[in-house]
């Protein structure tokens, strides 16, 4: 058998052997990323008993790994060895909807507001922008497993007044004022 190169394996990391308060329910999480702090930061959060966690080096090997074991939740670097996390969601969503792979949540991992654009447009049911702590990245978790989104560094929508049928029919009623040359 031949053996893949060290950029493209995945591996296995074992989880914290105590549930730690705040953790998500028993999971099994894939985590794209080449650096180890952003394993230890992760897994240090999110990780309980009998969670598990599959990390990927690369993501060229992700849809693959997700193809192997369908993760619960996929998370995301942003810069991940030679395909990044925006091209790997891209990939993903494009894999599904041909149906070649399951729907797989995915939390990005952002280095700063400036990717937000990006981040909207991929597919990705929530990001986080560094640096992380592990009451965030458990409130993303919790959030974007739940079915539901987690995004940060966007502006809150203003509250408004009137509903949206009242500002249509108000913007329906405007009377039309005839120019005059003067």
């Amino acid at each position: 058998s031949t053996t893949s190169p060290a950029w493209l394996r995945s591996e296995t990391v074992s989880s914290n052997p105590a549930r730690r308060a705040g953790s998500v329910p028993v999971v099994h999480i894939l985590l794209a990323t080449d650096a180890d702090w952003i394993v230890e930061e992760v897994t240090g959060a999110l990780g309980g008993e009998g969670d598990t966690f599959t990390v990927c080096r690369d993501g060229r090997a992700v849809a693959g790994q997700v193809k192997n074991t369908t993760p619960d939740l996929a998370i995301l670097d942003l810069q991940i060895g030679t395909m990044g996390g925006m091209a790997v969601t891209m990939d993903l969503r494009l894999d599904e909807s041909a149906g070649a792979l399951p729907h797989v949540p995915v939390l990005m991992l952002l280095d700063r507001q400036a990717d937000l654009h990006l981040a909207r447009r991929c597919g990705a049911e929530g990001w986080m922008i560094k640096p992380l702590d592990s009451l965030r990245l458990g409130k993303a978790a919790h959030s974007v497993l739940d079915g539901g989104t987690y995004t940060e560094g966007l502006p809150a929508e203003p509250a408004s007044d009137t509903s949206d049928d009242e500002a249509d029919e108000a913007a329906d009623s405007s009377e039309e004022v005839p120019a005059t040359a003067g």
